[in-house]
């Protein structure tokens, strides 16, 4: 259908009506991207390892939207269909999925056996495949979906310290075009975010770090850190009609780090 240039309007970004999976969604960056998704107007479920957080869950209905939290370890065999399943039968559809769950332990390069190596790949990316799949077996048949892989600056560089981490962030890119080239045909969507340097869990070691830190500032052209916030324009954008044609895309959200 070819569309006029007047009919695009506000319109385009709401997300009312739409229901969301956000795994890990109640803890770190993922409670950016599940109140970008309520603001917008998505009912937001959030299968997480964490425990749930009340707080959290009244801030997204305060966006007058429905909150579902379940407890759930993504990385256990048939979890990933359970999920979909039950975000189906408690929101009635699956309109979105943002994969956010993720892990990254450290250790220097002898120390860093199949003991950090395994774990990470199995929630970063494995389970991100698996929730993908299970979530294309609604999209397919009802032909709209949009599926959002957390992505990282390590899709594209090295990681000192983190391999397993910076792996699966490039197969997590990968696993974004190879999706998008199988699903676009049928009106799906799968593009990531890249977030650059935010002071989360994840980063601690490298926000209580002064050299570190300093580097990552000078590095970044705005010369800050990123603020969480500056997720939620983002994920709004690539969840909603608004990037109907953005397909098989990585968003670096980096202050401009890759660059420099």
């Amino acid at each position: 259908m070819v569309h006029d240039i007047t009919d695009f309007n506000m319109g385009y970004f709401s997300l009312k009506g739409k229901n969301a999976i956000v795994t890990g969604g109640n803890t770190g960056l993922g409670q950016a991207f599940s109140l970008a998704l309520a603001k917008g107007g998505a009912n937001v479920f959030m299968p997480s390892i964490m425990p749930d957080d009340p707080e959290h869950n009244a801030l997204l209905e305060a966006e007058g939207v429905k909150a579902v939290y379940m407890s759930a370890d993504i990385t256990k065999p048939g979890v990933p269909r359970e999920i979909v399943e039950k975000c189906v039968e408690t929101l009635g559809s699956v309109d979105i999925l943002v994969n956010c769950a993720g892990i990254c332990p450290c250790a220097d390069v002898l120390e860093y056996t199949r003991a950090q190596w395994d774990p990470t790949i199995a929630i970063n990316l494995t389970a991100a495949f698996e929730m993908s799949y299970e979530a294309a077996k609604y999209f397919i048949p009802q032909k709209s979906g949009k599926i959002i892989n957390i992505c990282s600056m390590f899709s594209w560089l090295g990681g000192q310290q983190a391999p397993a981490y910076a792996a699966s962030k490039h197969g997590i890119a990968g696993l974004t075009k190879a999706y998008c080239d199988e699903l676009a045909q049928y009106n799906v969507q799968v593009n990531g975010i890249a977030p650059g340097y935010f002071q989360t869990r994840v980063a601690a070691a490298s926000a209580g770090n002064p050299e570190r830190s300093k580097w990552i500032v000078d590095h970044t052209p705005e010369g800050r850190w990123g603020d969480i916030h500056d997720l939620m324009g983002a994920t709004v954008f690539l969840a909603s009609e608004a990037s109907q044609f953005v397909n098989g895309h990585v968003l670096a959200v980096d202050g401009g780090f890759l660059t420099r």
